[in-house]
């Protein structure tokens, strides 16, 4: 893309949930159109999209159809299948680029990268085998925690090893799928960088923001978070490496663990990301105009960040509250307009500004 996209292109969202709609929602106010291909119907984003192409990943018709209807195209999660990409890839841009994507995609590459970058990251070893993971155990000790390299979120994918005794059950949870094993890190809680790179270069990055997460699913996001003024400037500067060493398009999410001995990159998220929502009622631009801003080729907005907000998410049956937040003074909800409530499936978000006295 060698010139920025004009009022009234279409930019292509590959996924329909709440991030595709949130993304919709930003590039409407742009003036921009948007088209999603999700293969699921009534999802989210369909709701306040321009199009939605209701097909499968491996539908190469309609996937070609798609790339021609659009000027670029992103995507709003991160296991996008390959064959589908290189299709794409070939008839229409994609922001960011699929360099970011290979390297997140399996959480062994993605420790790899993050190591060779001279980040530190939790003690890690492949695990595919019973003495494989022996051998991981022997390396890093216990606990750990055995995770599948590809398709996890949300907790999913994931078993502890407190003691020797529970490999042979958390080998079993990964039903066969290459894993990988990481140590413990002692840590006093996470934060996260919302960060965005544009397509000539330029980085901005908002603040961080501290996350409090329940049974493996993000639970609130708090801004500022607890850092001091080195910790927060090195938050950004590793946020920033990251992005510049992927040539990276658009907007991703950098969690970090805080530990006495400085700060450890948990994963990176090549997307719009949870623990950003706050920046809807926090920053001028917010996370999702910013990624819209990056992938049409515009000038990246100014992610300052202008009050203290607490995002909470509104998990399953959390939906009951929404009328008591719905009197909240100075509570902002986003719902995702999802039909079926159910236990752990993430129904929206509310975002409190919090005053000074």
């Amino acid at each position: 893309m060698t010139e920025p996209l004009t009022t009234g292109a279409t930019i292509g969202i590959l996924g329909g949930g709440q991030l595709g709609r949130m993304l919709s929602v930003a590039a409407s106010r742009l003036g921009f159109k948007t088209c999603v291909f999700e293969p699921g119907g009534d999802c989210p984003a369909s709701h306040v999209s321009n199009f939605h192409f209701k097909a499968a990943y491996d539908d190469e018709e309609a996937l070609r159809r798609f790339a021609k209807a659009v000027d670029v195209v992103t995507y709003e999660f991160e296991n996008i299948p390959t064959a589908a990409l290189d299709l794409i890839e070939s008839l229409v841009p994609v922001r960011p680029g699929r360099e970011a994507l290979r390297v997140s995609q399996d959480r062994l590459t993605e420790k790899d990268f993050l190591s060779g970058l001279g980040l530190t990251t939790a003690p890690y070893a492949a695990v595919t085998t019973q003495e494989d993971l022996e051998a991981a155990i022997e390396k890093i000790g216990l606990p750990a925690i055995l995770k599948t390299r590809r398709f996890g979120y949300d907790g999913k994918g994931q078993a502890r090893i407190m003691q020797a005794g529970d490999a042979a059950a958390a080998l079993e949870d990964m039903a066969g799928q290459e894993a990988i094993l990481e140590g413990f890190v002692d840590f006093s809680h996470e934060v996260s960088v919302i960060g965005a790179r544009s397509a000539w270069g330029d980085v901005a990055c908002f603040d961080p923001g501290g996350n409090v997460h329940e049974g493996g699913i993000l639970r609130t996001t708090t801004v500022p978070a607890r850092l001091s003024t080195a910790q927060r400037t090195d938050a950004v500067l590793m946020a920033g490496k990251i992005l510049n060493a992927l040539d990276y398009v658009g907007v991703m999410g950098v969690e970090l663990f805080v530990t006495p001995q400085g700060l450890v990159v948990n994963e990176i998220a090549p997307r719009v990301h949870n623990s950003g929502h706050w920046t809807q009622q926090g920053c001028t631009v917010d996370q999702f105009e910013q990624h819209i801003r990056a992938v049409a080729g515009w000038p990246l907005g100014d992610g300052s960040r202008y009050a203290d907000v607490v995002m909470e998410n509104l998990i399953g049956e959390d939906m009951e509250k929404v009328p008591g937040i719905a009197e909240e003074r100075d509570a902002s909800l986003h719902l995702y307009g999802k039909a079926d409530v159910k236990p752990g499936r993430k129904m929206g978000h509310v975002n409190r500004i919090i005053r000074q006295g």
